[in-house]
């Protein structure tokens, strides 16, 4: 099965109260999974590769084999295409750990888009850093 990941990571603040969000669609667009979650005081980068992580983790769960990942964070795709360095030691963590969950598929492809076509991800990042602040 293939499918696309959207994935977003906000912070207010940078660092500040931080959120992830990602959504899990097939083919036909049919939403297989979606999340939203706060993870306490981040910056927007690692709030970035905490939804690429959980939504690669939902992919292997559900035995998803291809999967092109649609992010926002320009920094995010080309440190997974290996076009820039991670530099960061915390990121470089979360590189590793997002690389080896796709290396459990048989094909992740990496493609930047504006904000406005990831509304649905940063959709739920806002969601859960409004129900987090409340």
């Amino acid at each position: 099965m293939k499918a696309r990941l959207f994935t977003d990571g906000g912070a207010r603040g940078n660092p500040g109260p931080a959120a992830y969000g990602f959504v899990l669609e097939a083919e036909d667009d049919t939403v297989l999974a979606s999340e939203g979650q706060a993870i306490g005081v981040a910056t927007n980068n690692v709030a970035e590769y905490r939804a690429l992580i959980a939504g690669l983790e939902r992919a292997v769960e559900l035995g998803i084999e291809e999967v092109e990942v649609v992010s926002d964070s320009e920094l995010l795709v080309k440190q997974m295409r290996g076009e820039y360095r991670v530099k960061n030691e915390v990121l470089r963590a979360l590189n590793r750990q997002a690389a080896g969950l796709a290396s459990r598929l048989r094909a992740v492809r990496y493609t930047a888009v504006r904000r406005e076509h990831n509304e649905l991800a940063d959709r739920l990042v806002n969601e859960a850093l409004d129900a987090a602040a409340s």
